[in-house]
C-alpha cells in the first residue's frame, strides 16, 4: 500500500512535469493550471492502473498449487467506468497441494480455502469435503474428529454439482 502510494506521488510529479516542459517548449502559452490538473490526472490514472493490475500481479505470484476457484469483480457508482470494464479484488483459492486424506474415510478430503483482498490481509480457513455426497463444512466452526477420522460437530452445506470448492478438490 505504501509503495503505491508513493508511485501515485511520483506519477502526479511526471505529468506535471511533462507539461512544464510543454510550457517551457511552448513559450508558455499554456494556462497556469494546466501543471496542477495534470499532476492530479496523473495521480488518478496511476491510481485506476493500479487497482486493475492488482489481481494480475498478485495471481502471477501465487506458490504453484493454489488454484483460484472464484474471482470477485467490483463495480460501485463513484467509480462509473467500472460497470463497463469492471475489475478483480478479490478471489479464493485452494491449496490442491495440502489435500488431505483419510483411509479410513476414503470420500472425505481436508483442504486450505485462502481469501484474497486488495486491502485486506490473506485469510485460511480449512474445510472439508464429501467427494461422494457433494458436501462440504466449515472446520473453523468447532467441529472434531472421532478416532476413525469422521466429522462430529460439522455443520455440513450441501452444495451440489458444480460447486468450485468441491470440483477442485476432489479432482486432484
Amino acid at each position: 500500500m505504501f509503495l503505491e502510494l508513493i508511485g501515485t506521488v511520483f506519477a502526479g510529479f511526471a505529468f506535471a512535469g511533462v507539461v512544464m516542459v510543454l510550457n517551457k517548449f511552448t513559450g508558455g502559452r499554456l494556462p497556469r493550471w494546466a501543471a496542477p490538473v495534470a499532476a492530479g490526472l496523473g495521480m488518478i490514472f496511476m491510481t485506476i492502473a493500479s487497482e486493475y493490475s492488482w489481481y494480475d500481479r498478485t495471481r502471477d505470484n501465487l506458490p504453484d498449487g493454489l488454484t483460484i476457484i472464484q474471482e470477485i469483480e467490483s463495480r460501485a457508482f463513484y467509480r462509473p467506468w467500472t460497470y463497463a470494464v469492471p475489475f478483480v479484488d478479490r478471489f479464493a483459492a485452494i491449496d490442491t497441494v495440502s489435500v488431505r486424506t483419510n483411509d479410513q474415510v476414503p470420500d472425505q478430503r481436508l483442504v486450505d480455502l485462502y481469501f484474497f483482498g486488495r486491502w485486506a490481509p490473506i485469510s485460511k480457513l480449512p474445510v472439508a469435503v464429501n467427494c461422494a455426497d457433494n458436501r462440504r463444512a466449515n472446520l473453523a466452526d468447532g467441529a472434531e474428529f472421532s478416532d476413525d477420522g469422521h466429522l462430529l460437530n460439522a455443520d455440513w452445506f450441501a452444495a451440489g454439482s458444480g460447486d468450485p470448492i468441491i470440483e477442485a478438490t476432489c479432482g486432484v
